[in-house]
């Protein structure tokens, strides 16, 4: 079983006397920073101009370029696409970086495929939020926290793990649990449930009952309701008390469906796929192909987000929830 941390397992007095630089102030990037702050943290905030720059301006940071920012902290967390990290360490990071300063990832992504290779004088830590930065911020606010993941990948200085407590706890993740994991450990499986089961599985899953009802004469506008509206509210039933939970509230006709149907839904052949897809992760195959194409200018990204803004279920459900005056797609 892994190692889960809680409030009194983090002390803020490990980052005493040093100074945390957040490169990049987007979704994690302006939850981190402000909840930072508000623990009494020491921060700056790395960010080239922009929309960004202009909202930490507005927050009360005066952010600098990125290679200042990494120079003044000795905690550097970088919060930028995966994509385009190793560029930003290499150019703006690593020319910083000092013997016994620490570099903090919320992903491990660059880590485990040889991306990013910190000499060895430098702890290299993880602290990893398990939810979209608003709400990292919105918890905290509440005084409540986030689950969170924790990590060492290079102890230099024999105190990386007590850093990356206090930085887990300063942001409010120790509020609720941090559990230990492995750099790999992490990257693989969150690569594996993006892919499989989060959002690759789920939306292909939902357009091709989308279609095999349309095409079967259903109306679009029902079909909509019942294979992408409802998912919501069965997904909340089983956060909220687990797959049990969520049966005991749907009827019975719905239950039976679910556990003699599913199975042949996710069938072998897709739980075979499913071990390729893994394979892939665990090789490096997807992290080269991903970085190749974001290099080469996202061809085949570009054409297959532009094909499926364009599907009959986008048009359908953007009509729908325009009737939905309670429906505020900026807060989803």
């Amino acid at each position: 079983m892994a190692t889960m941390y809680q409030e009194n397992d983090g002390d803020l007095a490990n980052l005493d006397g040093r100074t945390v630089a957040v490169i990049g102030y987007g979704n994690q990037g302006r939850a981190h920073a402000l909840n930072l702050r508000d623990s009494g943290v020491d921060i700056t905030v790395g960010q080239r101009p922009g929309a960004s720059f202009d909202r930490a301006v507005a927050d009360g940071f005066e952010p600098v370029p990125a290679a200042e920012a990494a120079a003044r902290g000795s905690v550097i967390m970088l919060l930028v696409p995966d994509e385009d990290m190793a560029d930003i360490y290499e150019a703006d990071v690593q020319p910083g970086l000092e013997d016994g300063d620490a570099i903090a990832f919320a992903h491990g992504f660059n880590i485990v495929y040889g991306l990013i290779a910190p000499s060895a004088g430098v702890d290299v830590i993880m602290v990893s939020p398990k939810g979209p930065g608003r709400h990292v911020r919105s918890e905290f606010e509440a005084g409540r926290g986030l689950f969170s993941l924790v990590a060492v990948h290079q102890d230099a200085t024999g105190t990386a793990l007590k850093t990356a407590l206090a930085y887990a706890k300063a942001i409010g993740c120790l509020r609720a649990c941090a559990i230990e994991t492995a750099f790999n450990d992490e990257t693989e499986a969150d690569l594996f449930g993006e892919q499989a089961v989060l959002c690759g599985g789920v939306t292909a899953l939902v357009k091709a009952g989308f279609d095999t009802l349309v095409e079967a004469g259903s109306p679009p506008e029902v079909a909509y309701f019942e294979v992408f509206h409802e998912l919501f509210l069965i997904v909340d039933l089983m956060m909220k008390g687990g797959l049990t939970h969520m049966r005991q509230r749907i009827s019975n006709t719905a239950e039976y469906g679910d556990l003699t149907r599913g199975p042949r839904v996710i069938s072998d052949a897709v739980r075979q796929e499913m071990k390729t897809i893994l394979g892939e992760i665990k090789s490096g195959e997807f992290a080269r192909e991903w970085i190749a194409e974001h290099k080469a200018g996202r061809p085949n990204f570009n054409a297959l987000a532009e094909q499926d803004e364009q599907l009959l279920i986008e048009q359908v459900g953007k009509k729908i929830r325009g009737m939905m005056k309670w429906n505020d797609a900026e807060q989803g």
